[in-house]
């Protein structure tokens, strides 16, 4: 793992889904959403690459808070946008 990887490992923490029961932005749009990510920096919840307004990536973008947990069932996995890559 690299230095940067790393780095972004150290802004993850224990958090709590802000909107667990979906996308924070497509629940007050009254949107629609594929799949849900976590953010493991602040708790948002965001919908994936695959739903249409990607919320997950955009606040990944703005906040600069880099790595996401699956948000779904039986998933156990992390994303890094930065580095587009699981971690």
């Amino acid at each position: 793992m690299t230095n940067q990887h790393d780095w972004h490992l150290s802004l993850t923490r224990p958090v709590t889904p802000r909107t667990p029961e979906g996308c924070e932005e497509c629940l007050r749009l009254g949107s629609d959403w594929v799949h849900l990510r976590l953010c493991l920096t602040c708790g948002h919840v965001g919908c994936c690459d695959s739903s249409p307004h990607k919320h997950a990536r955009a606040h990944a973008g703005t906040t600069g808070h880099p790595i996401v947990a699956s948000h779904e069932p039986g998933e156990e996995w992390r994303w890094c946008f930065v580095h587009e890559a699981l971690v």
